[in-house]
């Protein structure tokens, strides 16, 4: 059945993926630590042994997410046979407030701003989200991220001290996201209904993010695509 937009009172998003677009952040910021090591490999497996090395670190017991960057870098420095450099290891965590948000991520949420809370949770440190908070320039009513949770989704406990936040009924609450294995399966545990934004939608591949087998409530292209669906409710 499709979602009822008078039925939720705040959404709540992921942001890495769904808001910023972290693949290019992650090629750009990734191919110059390998060109400086002469090192190659296609943007399709790069995202992919990110996807895999990211979640490795994210395993409990928890790190900062600088570290878990360092590590991914460290990582891929194993597999492909180079050494990084301390200035190599911090550079992805460095790179994340020059990541760009999604060309229909700020009026989009604009939009459904005037309607809705709106929440992130966030696999991230405090102090790196706050850069991307300057770009997307749209306010959020809450902002949970791993470094509070001491967490990493798709761990439930990120989404529990979410949930312990807000206090806001579960079925008022709309969880959107561009990862299933992040997000969306972790949501719809819990209860939550789900918007899956497929951002990847004609491209080959996972990405950076882990397979997952979810079934959200809805399926979107862009945000756009989510405030047009969702604008009933301000109509």
């Amino acid at each position: 059945m499709p979602l009822d937009p008078e039925s939720f009172e705040l959404l709540t998003f992921d942001c890495y993926g769904t808001l910023i677009d972290w693949e290019s952040g992650i090629l750009t910021a990734l191919g110059g630590i390998l060109a400086a090591h002469g090192a190659e490999v296609s943007e399709r497996t790069l995202l992919e042994a990110y996807a895999e090395l990211e979640s490795e670190a994210e395993a409990p017991p928890y790190l900062t997410y600088r570290e878990v960057l360092a590590r991914v870098v460290d990582g891929l420095g194993l597999r492909l046979g180079f050494t990084p450099t301390p200035e190599d290891r911090a550079a992805l965590a460095s790179s994340i407030q020059d990541w760009p948000p999604f060309p229909d991520t700020r009026e989009a949420l604009r939009r459904l701003a005037g309607s809705y809370k709106l929440a992130i949770i966030s696999n991230v440190d405090d102090d790196l989200f706050e850069g991307s908070a300057r770009r997307i320039g749209v306010p959020f009513d809450w902002v949970v991220t791993a470094m509070r949770a001491r967490a990493y989704k798709p761990d439930l406990k990120v989404f529990r001290v979410a949930l312990e936040e807000f206090r806001i009924p579960r079925e008022k609450i709309l969880h959107v996201a561009q990862s299933l294995y992040h997000d969306i399966a972790p949501a719809r545990t819990l209860g939550l209904a789900t918007v899956w934004v497929n951002r990847r939608r004609g491209k080959p591949g996972a990405g950076a993010t882990p397979r997952a087998a979810a079934t959200p409530d809805m399926e979107v292209a862009d945000l756009a695509e989510l405030a047009r669906a969702l604008s009933v409710r301000s109509s």
